[in-house]
């Protein structure tokens, strides 16, 4: 019989708690009839947990590389199931009760998430800061920078289609790999919901590998690198759409609002809100850029046209001529210091000239070494790692024939 489900769980050091998970995943699959496996991803555990799981009928997958997204990863890869479901293996979530999650998946939903607000967190559970601040707070900023309509964004038990889990491509290996599942689902349009899940007290008498502050901060970390429009972008529109607008009225004459006066020094201030607002628009196209070549953001259909409108010809072109409007106002600041013996100038009248010279230049500059910078993320290369696989595949049949294997996947 095909297998409909696989029921993953992550392990490292799980010997107290992994019999039960196991043995109430196993009552779920004998209850509902469902064709399904139970798959550990080991973690290089020492304390017996393999032969534990082992020994239970359960697929044990060694996983080498260390963390929480490498051993989920590890094991949903080798599952064999339709759909997964993963769960932590700490006794803290109910694997006798995933009804909802497969009939969701049976609906067709690429992601079902549990949501343990809904369905109930039991006394003990969950510390009162990841209840009250942390995680409300780091779901509140998934729905504004994703606009996911996910209430509980970091439930560890979820449910997704193997074939939707392939086309994510995860590639985080800590425990960013939770955020990435949602972002990228959301990204790619993939269909999500959420059922009601309940959380238990941890089973294990030791500390958990979960740590509060520095994983909550992993995972705010993650949420705002993978959103380069509102970590760099939005900001930087606003700071440089700032300095132009009042720095372009400064240029005129000073501004006088009651008593106060704003000068020659609040034009050097919008010079710099010019310069690094532009900074930071660029490195959003710079971080999009890597993020899509790394494979850890989806390339969308608007991603491929700004590749085609962003090439290194046009910004060479943009950036010289910038670059010479602010040469040629460098020279006029120059002929106009000439026509008073090179002496002393008028302050007021040099400084609007010599300040907007020297942000075109610095802009003309930013955006040449941009174009060249952007332009080595576009090339065209070998996979590395591909290469050297199919060279020594190559060796291994016949050292005469390594010349005729095709390199380029």
């Amino acid at each position: 019989m095909a297998v409909e489900l696989s029921i993953v769980m992550p392990c490292l050091n799980e010997a107290e708690t992994l019999a039960i998970c196991i043995r109430k995943a196993q009552s779920y699959l004998d209850r509902s009839g469902v064709s399904g496996e139970i798959v550990i991803g080991d973690n290089g555990s020492t304390d017996g947990s393999q032969q534990i799981a082992a020994s239970l009928g359960a697929r044990v997958i060694p996983v080498p590389i260390r963390g929480y997204g490498a051993a989920l990863y590890g094991a949903i890869s080798a599952a064999q199931g339709r759909y997964c479901i993963m769960g932590d293996s700490d006794d803290s979530y109910n694997f006798e009760n995933l009804d909802a999650f497969v009939d969701k998946l049976r609906q067709g939903y690429d992601l079902v998430m549990g949501n343990r607000f809904q369905g109930g967190i039991l006394p003990g559970a969950m510390p009162w800061k990841n209840r009250y601040i942390g995680n409300p707070i780091l779901s509140t900023i998934g729905k504004i920078l994703f606009r996911a309509e996910v209430g509980d964004f970091h439930c560890g038990l979820r449910g997704f289609s193997k074939s939707a889990f392939q086309q994510m491509d995860l590639r985080t290996t800590g425990m960013e790999f939770a955020s990435e599942m949602v972002i990228k689902a959301r990204l790619m349009g993939l269909k999500m919901t959420e059922v009601p899940t309940t959380l238990s007290p941890d089973g294990r008498t030791r500390p958990p590998h979960l740590l509060p502050y520095r994983d909550g901060w992993r995972h705010l970390r993650f949420m705002l690198l993978f959103s380069p429009n509102w970590l760099f972008l939005y900001p930087g529109m606003v700071a440089m759409l700032a300095g132009l607008a009042v720095g372009g009225l400064l240029l005129g004459r000073s501004i006088h609002i009651n008593s106060i006066r704003l000068g020659l020094d609040t034009l050097v201030y919008c010079s710099t809100f010019v310069v690094v607002g532009f900074q930071a628009i660029l490195f959003s196209l710079l971080s999009r850029m890597y993020a899509i070549q790394e494979g850890l953001y989806p390339k969308t259909a608007r991603d491929r046209k700004y590749g085609q409108l962003i090439t290194l010809e046009r910004g060479l072109v943009i950036g010289a001529a910038i670059l010479l409007a602010g040469l040629i106002a460098a020279l006029y600041a120059v002929w106009e210091w000439k026509q008073h013996a090179f002496g002393l100038l008028e302050t007021e009248r040099i400084a609007r000239i010599v300040i907007p010279s020297s942000v075109a230049l610095s802009l003309g500059i930013e955006i040449i070494l941009f174009s060249f910078l952007l332009s080595t993320f576009g090339l065209k290369v070998r996979p590395y790692a591909a290469m050297v696989e199919k060279i020594e595949r190559a060796h291994a049949n016949d050292a005469g024939n390594a010349e005729e294997i095709e390199l380029i996947p």
